[in-house]
């Protein structure tokens, strides 16, 4: 009696990976979908009138106005966006300056207990901001700086700190050494060999470094709560002041919502060649 006929060993294999490859998409797109529905959410939302909000069940076609925008950067709120940026880029201007040598430093300089060190910083990006909270503010009420950019700028690049160093230093010790030691006989000194040989050469980390870190100091909401007041307060804090007694401005609050993610994509999306390269770089050694 024949055997029924069997498919070659490389059609059933490439039928396996036909299949794998299907569910690997179909998996992502669900997340995709899980992920990104919120956002598209939140745009839908912000584009309709009030009326058309509440309306059930909700629209999906309808006329999109930008009138909420324009109320809402014709107003106030365009305070925050403004201090967000200022306080966002300054802190992470001073976390990177200082940063960057302290990460050199621990990759390149021998010194004693620089083991010690290296823990210390990590205990830092461990350690719960929480804890921090009282001391930051009775310091800064102390030296007047409460209701102030430097108040927050002090704070996150202190948060921040940590992370750049831990993110540089992985980056900084696995440059070739030659290339340094080539500067040094050319003349260079210890500092000129960190500034102009090593940082073009850690330029990739450090976009890295400076996108996500712009990101923390962007949507960081509990310290600018305590920290700030009505002329500094961050675009967190003023999305909190959309919330009343009566209910929610869920047509303002979505508009607010989507210039707040704004800023973050498009810098993602600037720096996206910076930022792949800077997360792997350091990840394979040759």
């Amino acid at each position: 009696m024949d055997s029924a006929p069997r498919l070659p060993a490389h059609s059933s294999r490439r039928r396996r990976q036909r299949l794998v490859a299907a569910g690997l998409y179909l998996f992502i797109g669900a997340n995709l979908v899980w992920t990104l529905f919120p956002v598209y959410w939140t745009v839908l939302t912000s584009l309709k009138t009030l009326g058309q909000m509440n309306t059930m069940p909700p629209l999906f076609i309808f006329t999109p106005t930008l009138e909420n925008y324009a109320r809402l950067l014709s107003g106030t709120s365009v305070l925050a966006f403004r201090n967000s940026f200022i306080i966002s880029l300054g802190a992470v201007v001073v976390g990177l300056l200082v940063g960057f040598p302290a990460a050199y430093a621990l990759a390149r300089v021998p010194f004693r207990g620089r083991s010690q060190a290296n823990f210390y910083v990590l205990s830092m990006r461990i350690a719960p901001v929480f804890a921090f909270l009282v001391p930051y503010y009775l310091t800064f009420r102390f030296l007047g700086l409460l209701d102030s950019y430097w108040a927050l700028i002090i704070v996150y690049s202190t948060i921040t700190l940590p992370f750049s160093i831990w993110m540089l230093q992985s980056v900084i010790a696995d440059l070739p050494l030659e290339v340094e030691e080539a500067a040094l006989v050319d003349g260079c000194s210890p500092t000129g060999v960190m500034w102009r040989v090593v940082a073009p050469l850690s330029a990739p980390s450090i976009a890295a470094t400076a996108i996500l870190s712009f990101v923390f100091c962007w949507n960081e909401f509990f310290f600018a709560l305590i920290l700030t007041g009505q002329e500094t307060r961050t675009v967190p804090v003023m999305l909190t002041s959309l919330i009343g007694l009566m209910g929610v401005d869920w047509v303002k609050m979505s508009t607010a919502g989507v210039l707040a993610i704004i800023p973050t994509i498009v810098l993602a999306l600037l720096a996206q060649r910076f930022l792949v390269r800077g997360l792997t770089l350091g990840a394979i050694k040759g």
